[in-house]
């Protein structure tokens, strides 16, 4: 005769419908209800289709399943999970069939749906490699199982998405007779995306932590020497082909996202514009430019620079721009050869997703003076532009911290400082430029103070 126990987990909507299958089959006695302490009505509908029905001491699949082994009466035992309906109609016979002909000990369901994205992307890797013997299983994760009782006493059961695949491992290492059998179509729901993280990391580590205890002993240094490869293949492959989905729009601040420059008003603030002018006819290197420029600014407080930014008006659309920009995919970020003090108050009050910028320095509230330039707006072997100090390279690091590709990049921007980062974005528009030669180089020009053809063209 046979034990059906089912695992049960707020599933009051299909319980009573498994339960009644189980009990359709002529050579199942007993059902066996573990439910891990369910907020709905699973327990009094299971226990009103007659199913006995025990309330686990703590959450998790791994202690239920132990528990129902625990509690079952009859020598062979059956595993269904609780949200199906409707299983196929010989799920049970042709789990069972092997088992009472004693043709099998363990017998692992698969069933007529393509295997998950776990089972193909981690799962069956891992198995290639550790434990090769169960490699031709279509979908060794499946929780529909049937085996032994005397076996099913002697396993570890995890608490966590690797029980499944552990409990395989494990037959497989007691030499039990197993065998994957179909039981037909099923429609069983697809993990959502934000648990197959989990699932992949635990049915991994599972997988890994069979192959250290299996008789032939710890991992050799093949396997390890394996996994790693794969490991970084694996990760070199995904990064490449998931570039190509991303998106970036990036955004220079001043005269562009603003009507007006930020340093510029500093300067009428704080009466220092003619110094700024003469600064700026005189010193052509822009790394020297930017450090004595951030010398007027000492003694200059935070609330000072924030007083400033906060009186500069922005481009009517550009809110509404990036929103919609963000509701197609865009990573929206600020690129500017101004403070990150500002262009953080900026990115905050657009919804932007990051901002890269000078650093000025700051003690006991007040500006020192001092600017300092960060690593990723210098060059390197590997910079695109061949400038040693460049926006591009600043737009090349965002490229590689979010994945995108520079031909899924929009950059904007007004003047010849931008004329670089332009022409290497894939869309690149020059916004309300003077600059003839930043215009030559842009993919379209902005004529008019709006964002809205960038969401034409994005």
């Amino acid at each position: 005769m046979i034990s059906v126990i089912i695992p049960a987990l707020n599933e009051e909507k299909t319980i009573e419908s498994v339960v009644r299958f189980c009990f359709a089959s002529e050579k199942v006695t007993e059902v066996i209800v573990i439910d891990d302490t369910s907020e709905d009505n699973t327990v009094n509908i299971a226990r009103q289709s007659g199913a006995r029905v025990h309330i686990s001491k703590s959450r998790g699949k791994g202690i239920s399943m132990k528990e129902g082994v625990q509690m079952a009466t009859n020598e062979i035992l059956v595993f269904l999970d609780a949200d199906i309906d409707p299983y196929p109609e010989k799920t049970i016979e042709n789990l069972t069939a092997a088992l009472l002909s004693d043709e099998a000990d363990f017998v692992k369901g698969s069933f007529a749906r393509n295997a998950g994205r776990v089972t193909e992307l981690v799962a069956k890797p891992l198995l290639n490699i550790l434990f090769p013997g169960l490699a031709s299983f279509s979908q060794p994760l499946s929780g529909m199982i049937a085996g032994k009782k005397k076996y099913f006493n002697k396993i570890e059961f995890f608490n966590d998405y690797g029980v499944d695949i552990g409990i395989l491992i494990d037959m497989y290492l007691m030499k039990a007779r197993v065998k994957e059998v179909n039981i037909g179509y099923i429609e069983n729901k697809s993990k959502p995306w934000e648990a197959l993280g989990k699932m992949s990391k635990e049915v991994s580590r599972a997988i890994i932590n069979k192959a250290q205890g299996r008789q032939s002993g710890e991992l050799t240094e093949t396997d390890v020497k394996s996994l790693e490869t794969i490991n970084e293949e694996m990760n070199k492959v995904l990064k490449e082909e998931l570039s190509t989905f991303h998106k970036m729009a990036i955004f220079d601040m001043d005269d562009t996202i603003l009507k007006g420059r930020f340093i510029n008003e500093c300067a009428k603030k704080f009466k220092f514009l003619p110094q700024l002018e003469d600064l700026r006819a005189v010193e052509k290197d822009p790394i020297i430019l930017t450090k004595r420029i951030g010398v007027l600014l000492k003694g200059r407080t935070m609330d000072d620079l924030l007083e400033v930014i906060s009186s500069i008006k922005m481009v009517e659309d550009i809110k509404p721009v990036v929103k919609a920009l963000k509701e197609k995919g865009y990573i929206i970020g600020i690129i500017s050869s101004s403070y990150t003090l500002i262009t953080n108050y900026v990115k905050q009050n657009i919804d932007a997703d990051f901002s890269l910028a000078y650093q000025l320095e700051f003690l006991e509230g007040k500006a020192t003076g001092e600017v300092n330039l960060p690593y990723y707006f210098f060059g390197s072997p590997q910079s695109i532009c061949g400038h040693s100090f460049c926006k591009t390279n600043a737009l090349q690091y965002a490229c590689e911290k979010y994945n995108v590709k520079m031909k899924n990049c929009i950059v904007v921007g007004d003047s010849a400082d931008d004329r670089c980062i332009v022409g290497h974005a894939g869309k690149g528009f020059a916004f309300v430029s003077n600059d003839e030669i930043l215009k030559q180089v842009a993919y379209k020009s902005i004529k008019e103070r709006k964002f809205e053809m960038l969401l034409e063209l994005a």
